[in-house]
């Protein structure tokens, strides 16, 4: 198999996944570039923060068609996301990202890959432990909300731009938290891609700036992903999603500890 070949079978796999789950493709991709096909992890990491970019922005069109984004949680996570973002990239562009410890890199990845595992499969559990304070102490939650939603953008703003990961599932996870009653499942999908399309664009022309964006392995994986991510949508209307999601925690979570001990 041709190496362009094996990048649109691997776009296709992950973009299979992503469309059944919902899961974000980082988690996956960055990992797989890394680990089976040797890329540099700086290029794999600008690189799947453009292709994040892409492929949610057809999925954004659908989501405010439909109505399913709540516009005003999305500029409290971008006050605190987009100006983190921006402050990490240039901190990677002062300290000469290209030339970066790569193992450090790895080993950020990994971290980031394990805290988006144990989101994965505790979201449930985190929606329990959140509901409860939001009925009984709805004044003091609601106060809190807003701060901590920006706060949570700051978060999810640097783990975006250093690894590519975290936009998706932690992200979500977050929403889960802090608005356990306000938000449908729909429109937490949505307002959470939609969040996650100018993180990409701003994490990703900072490491295009540096360098860090491999264009034909961005198209390649474009190419594989874009019909994977159709096959995956129509799948997850016929599969039972929290079977899938524990198995997708459990590979995400051994693959995070791999990268953690490179």
């Amino acid at each position: 198999m041709s190496a362009e070949l094996a990048i649109n079978v691997t776009g296709f796999l992950v973009g299979t996944v992503v469309g059944i789950t919902g899961v974000s493709g980082g988690a996956l991709m960055t990992p797989i570039l890394v680990l089976i096909f040797g890329l540099a992890p700086q290029i794999a990491v600008g690189t799947d923060l453009v292709f994040a970019a892409a492929t949610k922005s057809v999925g954004v069109v659908v989501h405010g068609f439909h109505g399913t984004i709540d516009w005003n949680v999305f500029r409290r996570l971008s006050y605190g996301s987009l100006p983190a973002a921006l402050v990490t990239v240039s901190f990677l562009y002062q300290n000469n990202l290209p030339v970066m410890n790569k193992d450090l890199i790895i080993h950020v990845v990994g971290l980031a890959i394990v805290v988006t595992s144990v989101g994965l499969l505790f979201r449930p559990t985190i929606y329990r432990l959140s509901r409860n304070p939001r009925i009984d102490e709805s004044t003091a939650f609601n106060r809190l909300q807003g701060p901590f939603t920006v706060l949570a953008g700051a978060i999810l703003g640097v783990m975006v731009t250093l690894t590519s990961i975290g936009a998706g599932t932690l992200g979500a996870t977050f929403l889960v938290f802090l608005y356990p009653l306000r938000m449908k499942p729909a429109t937490l999908v949505g307002t959470d891609i939609a969040h996650a399309i100018p993180l990409a664009l701003v994490a990703g022309a900072g490491h295009l700036a540096i360098g860090n964006v491999d264009f034909t392995l961005l198209q390649n994986l474009l190419i594989g992903s874009i019909p994977g991510i159709i096959l995956g949508s129509l799948i997850s209307t016929r599969t039972p999603d929290h079977l899938i999601r524990f198995a997708l925690a459990i590979i995400l979570l051994l693959v995070g500890v791999k990268m953690l001990l490179w």
